[in-house]
């Protein structure tokens, strides 16, 4: 028997309603179901983030894995697609898929040691940058969501959403963000994109320094890679020397990389706003400081 942890629970009440509690309810049998087919056996305490559980297993010729159950979505979809092109190589690697539920078997890497636990920001910063310069190189399966379809939806929306900001400076930097985007939209690249690379999707593992995990894979322009290393540990002051040393890093065009990062925050700004919350001020203040990069 399997205990579900009540966080993990909770997120998927919060975020995806009764299909999320169903989700919950049925992980038990669907967690033993896989054991038994992949004849595989629990070896420690189920782990989780906000939206799946990840269950550290032996194979049966003591192989150390672990077995990652998640609500299959149109971000999930994309993840074991993507683990397959890159084949371990910057990646965690990929053993197993079962393409109906999205069920997949990981090889595990090492949970205590996460890139989050560095205490160097910059160097945290640079060791994304490196994993990135190195994933986006991969051109884009067939068959994953494209940048181009997201950015143009995001331009669609944004009038709606700017008559609902009521804050006229707040207007004004999701407006920007807008108008990058629409300078950029008809060339969205098609490198294959992590999309959620930060500190906490980097682990250490015995055969490579450092592996990203827990891809939301989307084919587009390595632009748009570049917000989560901006936000995480956020320092306003930081903000341009990591845009400029990821830049560096990945080879980018630092004003095309600009307009895809603004991007990213109009993304996040809209989901702010069709939740009905305030846009966040740290949202803003990335905006601000690369507005001021550029100046």
């Amino acid at each position: 028997m399997i205990d579900i942890p009540q966080e993990l629970a909770a997120s998927q009440q919060k975020y995806n309603g009764e299909e999320g509690s169903a989700f919950i309810a049925g992980l038990p049998d669907l967690t033993a179901g896989f054991l038994d087919r992949w004849e595989l056996t629990v070896d420690g305490r189920p782990m989780h983030g906000v939206s799946a559980l990840v269950l550290p297993v032996l194979r049966r010729d003591g192989t150390a894995a672990v077995l990652k159950l998640q609500l299959l979505d149109e971000e999930s979809e994309g993840e074991p697609v993507a683990l397959r092109a890159w084949d371990g190589d910057g990646a965690v690697r990929l053993l197993d898929h079962d393409a109906t539920t999205g069920t997949m078997l990981l090889e595990r890497l090492d949970s205590s040691r996460m890139l989050a636990h560095h205490p160097d920001a910059h160097a945290s910063v640079l060791v994304i940058a490196r994993l990135l310069a190195h994933l986006t190189s991969f051109p884009a399966p067939a068959g994953l969501r494209r940048l181009g379809d997201i950015a143009q939806a995001m331009l669609e929306q944004a009038p709606w959403a700017l008559e609902r900001i009521p804050d006229p400076e707040t207007r004004r930097i999701v407006a920007g963000c807008a108008a990058a985007v629409r300078e950029v939209v008809d060339e969205p690249g098609d490198r294959l994109l992590h999309w959620d690379l930060h500190d906490e999707n980097v682990l250490a593992a015995e055969r490579a320094p450092w592996l990203a995990i827990d891809p939301k894979p989307l084919a587009g322009d390595p632009g748009f890679e570049l917000w989560p290393a901006l936000d995480n540990r956020f320092d306003a002051d930081d903000v341009r020397w990591r845009f400029d040393a990821m830049t560096d890093v990945l080879g980018l065009d630092r004003a095309r990389a600009r307009a895809w990062t603004y991007g990213r925050l109009l993304q996040n700004c809209l989901w702010d706003i069709e939740d009905g919350r305030p846009v966040e001020d740290r949202q803003l203040e990335i905006a601000r400081r690369l507005r001021d990069r550029a100046s």
